[in-house]
């Protein structure tokens, strides 16, 4: 392809890279393998490579990236090969007897250009593996078709063309699931030794997962929610979390790491996941929140206020909580008491969670009532409105909207009763009496006033 780059993307995706693709490489690669980077790379990820091993070959598309990468590995031993995946030469002839490794971390999508009239992923998988040594190792990445970014964000350029979709078979793209994944590399011979989850997408994979539980699931919960900042269909964070509890987080991850015939650690890049018990002290929070257990809360917030006045510096989506202790999962958030109560009343107002108060509280208030927990007393701000937070996905809006109106209409059942319960008493017999008696005392008193105003004059 002459007039392309997948470099320097015009109007396609960018290049695979991030840290968890550095990082699987540096458990993978050995200094005296020779390997072989199929596909679009950084070029980060690329002169990782080239750093670490005896010799790098390149396969690329693009002819000004393939000018580009062979110029900038000059002192680099290997070759870069420019076409389509069809055109690489077979395994004995130029390529030698093979490669130790082969990475394949963007996919075999983009392994065609438009003149390939037809190549079907296993096809394009087998051509690919043919070039491994035995007992070679394949580090291979595919997109998710159906992952967590379809359930929030829609796709509004899908019926769009774009330079790249050039007419292509069906049978050309990586089959959709994780299972029929799996399922097409069994049949393929491939024995996978580690499937990780890819957050928050194939070219940007900040981290990769082989289990996606527990505190390695709010790790990938932020990465989606710092990927997807405007509006969206759900919370991005709130979904991941809820999927991930659900046992689904690995099936609806963004992307997937497949890694053959080598050990890897469980979780790349390394100390992103904290160790040991607990959960997120926001979670426990929300949990009593739409609970109603304003007993818990009552116990915990103070207990934290005092954490936090002991040296603790996070705010409740940053700490740990095990039931009496508290711990730090990040960087410290330097923010003082109030602070950090305010940024837990505004994420729980975003993510539409259930309140025990009235729903039109705004974080002032809902940060005052937090605070009065530990006996802080929170000003009233001067010159400032109300502040109303909207929830982050348009289906905990309408949730909140729902919430709202039901609230609303048992608001207005109980002023309907009570006007009822008003006009009754004043149509009964003692109220039309009291006020006969009554009536004329309160003339009497108000001239009397009147009166005693003139005299003093």
């Amino acid at each position: 392809m002459l007039n392309w780059s997948d470099l320097h993307p015009g109007d396609s995706r960018p290049a695979a890279a991030g840290r968890a693709a550095t990082a699987l490489l540096a458990a993978v690669l050995q200094p005296d393998d020779a390997v072989l980077i199929a596909g679009p790379h950084a070029v980060d990820v690329i002169t990782a490579v080239a750093d670490r091993v005896t010799s790098v070959d390149l396969l690329l598309r693009s002819a000004p990236d393939a000018e580009e990468l062979a110029e900038l590995l000059d002192d680099t031993k290997g070759q870069v090969f420019c076409g389509s995946l069809d055109r690489l030469p077979a395994p004995g002839d130029v390529t030698g007897d093979g490669y130790d490794v082969i990475v394949v971390l963007d996919g075999l999508d983009r392994l065609v250009g438009p003149d390939t009239a037809s190549l079907p992923w296993m096809a394009a998988l087998q051509r690919l593996t043919a070039h491994l040594r035995p007992g070679g190792r394949l580090l291979l990445g595919a997109e998710n078709t159906f992952g967590f970014q379809r359930l929030i964000q829609p796709d509004i350029a899908a019926a769009l063309p774009r330079d790249e979709d050039w007419g292509r078979d069906l049978a050309d793209r990586a089959p959709g699931g994780l299972k029929p994944l799996t399922a097409a590399l069994r049949e393929a011979g491939i024995q996978v030794a580690h499937t990780y989850a890819v957050f928050p997408s194939l070219v940007q994979a900040d981290v990769a997962l082989t289990s996606v539980g527990g505190f390695a699931a709010v790790v990938g919960a932020r990465a989606v929610a710092a990927r997807n900042e405007g509006p969206v269909l759900m919370d991005p964070y709130r979904l991941v979390l809820d999927a991930a509890e659900a046992g689904l987080g690995l099936e609806l991850a963004p992307a997937w790491y497949f890694v053959v015939g080598a050990d890897a650690p469980d979780v790349l890049p390394a100390g992103v996941v904290p160790a040991g018990e607990g959960v997120l002290l926001e979670e426990h929070l929300l949990t009593a929140l739409r609970c109603d257990d304003q007993a818990e809360l009552r116990r915990v917030i103070p207990e934290y206020v005092a954490w936090l006045g002991s040296g603790g510096a996070g705010s409740p989506d940053n700490v740990i909580f095990d039931g009496t202790s508290y711990r730090l999962f990040g960087e410290r958030q330097e923010l003082d008491v109030v602070g950090h109560l305010a940024r837990f009343a505004r994420r729980a107002l975003e993510s539409g969670s259930r309140q025990p108060w009235p729903a039109a509280a705004d974080p002032h208030a809902l940060t005052a009532r937090l605070a009065a927990m530990a006996g802080i007393t929170v000003p009233e701000p001067e010159f400032s409105p109300d502040e109303v937070v909207r929830p982050r996905g348009s289906a905990e809006q309408l949730t909140t909207v729902a919430r709202l109106a039901d609230e609303l209409a048992h608001a207005s059942a109980r002023a309907i009763l009570f006007e009822g319960t008003v006009s009754g008493i004043r149509r009964s017999r003692p109220y039309r009496v009291g006020h006969a008696v009554l009536n004329p005392a309160r003339v009497i008193r108000r001239r009397l006033r009147r009166v005693l105003r003139k005299v003093r004059r």
